[in-house]
């Protein structure tokens, strides 16, 4: 199971290596549009050497952060931390080639782009107002002198204005790219049938749950549940009465869950529930509080009464495996002499189960 997906975490360094790499883009291509600046005479002969000091600082500030394997682990601060290295060349560039007058002046574009996209609205407000300093320290006046005249406010302005539009824009944009995202990512990891996690999307959560208990050295247990009576009711009141069968059982499953608890469909008429900080004589105890509620539960589908039954199998770590793919494979295991013991029983239980309730 922890082969098929990974963790949470490495799904998240996976979107931040991608972020990075578009990042690393954005880097070089600003550094190409200043040296075909300065390949194509726009630096003053005087201010080459500066420019080119630029340029090489630059180059192996990209580098640094690339290549060199200084950083094991993305992270947006690290990416941040490269929004400003780029603002810091902008503005020196800007600075040796004209400064607000420079056709490099458009570049801080980049920046904001670059933010927008990778890091959210926040740090792009944060970058914006760097901007708008750097520019006004372009402009050779602070706003705190005396006598600023209509016509320098207006001028810086009309400077800042589209920074500010592009953000908001591209800020707009990038928001509504997450939230798509982040949508397609919830159906992709949920069962379209009873609303609960998808085999895929309880991989993803325990594989990091599991993780925490081995490393901390505590107890987790897993339960496999399996419906007892589906197939019959398909047969024969309709596929329509064994969904709302399980999406009754599900609901009396997690009747009986804490909010920590992890409740998935394995599949077909199959159902996983992961418990942790539960040790094994916890889980069979849970396991018999599930086993008690469904078969409570009854149901008028087509004029006939229908009540159902379930089968667990309990699996505990260390007990029952060092993993989760053993842990499952035990799990089952135990379901499957819950089903031998003749159904709607707990495998290993604690307490005697109920009789067996006669099925539709």
């Amino acid at each position: 199971m922890d082969k098929e997906t990974g963790s949470g975490t490495s799904i998240e360094q996976e979107e931040l290596r991608g972020i990075s790499r578009s990042v690393g883009e954005i880097e070089w291509l600003l550094m190409i549009v200043v040296l075909l600046y300065h390949v194509f005479g726009g630096t003053a002969e005087e201010e080459k050497p500066v420019i080119v000091l630029a340029m090489v600082l630059y180059a192996m500030c990209i580098m640094g952060f690339r290549y060199a394997n200084f950083f094991k682990h993305e992270s947006r601060w690290k990416l941040a931390v490269e929004t400003w290295i780029m603002t810091a060349f902008i503005t020196w560039a800007l600075w040796h080639t004209g400064r607000l007058e420079s056709p490099l002046l458009n570049s801080y574009l980049l920046v904001i782009i670059t933010s927008s996209l990778a890091l959210g609205k926040l740090t792009t407000l944060l970058e914006l107002a760097l901007i708008g300093a750097c520019i006004i320290f372009l402009g050779g006046q602070s706003p705190l002198d005396e006598g600023i005249s209509l016509k320098y406010a207006a001028s810086m302005f009309a400077q800042f204005a589209p920074f500010v539009l592009v953000a908001y824009i591209t800020t707009m944009f990038a928001s509504d790219i997450r939230y798509g995202l982040n949508k397609v990512k919830l159906l992709s990891e949920t069962d379209d049938l009873t609303r609960i996690l998808n085999r895929r999307g309880f991989a993803i959560i325990a594989d990091r749950l599991f993780g925490q208990a081995v490393r901390y050295n505590r107890p987790i247990s897993l339960l496999l549940i399996d419906c007892d009576n589906l197939k019959p009711v398909n047969d024969s009141l309709g596929h329509k009465a064994g969904d709302a069968l399980l999406v009754a059982l599900v609901k009396g499953v997690q009747s009986q869950l804490r909010h920590t608890d992890i409740l998935a469909r394995q599949g077909g008429d199959e159902f996983l529930v992961l418990l942790p900080e539960t040790p094994a004589g916890g889980a069979q105890d849970a396991a018999e509080k599930v086993r008690l509620a469904v078969e409570s539960i009854s149901l008028a589908l087509d004029g006939k009464l229908v009540r159902t039954t379930v089968s667990i199998g309990v699996a505990s770590y260390p007990a029952d495996g060092s993993t989760l793919d053993l842990m499952l494979a035990h799990a089952d295991r135990n379901m499957y002499q819950a089903k031998v013991g003749g159904r709607n029983r707990v495998y290993p239980q604690t307490v005697a189960p109920a009789a067996t309730v006669t099925n539709a």
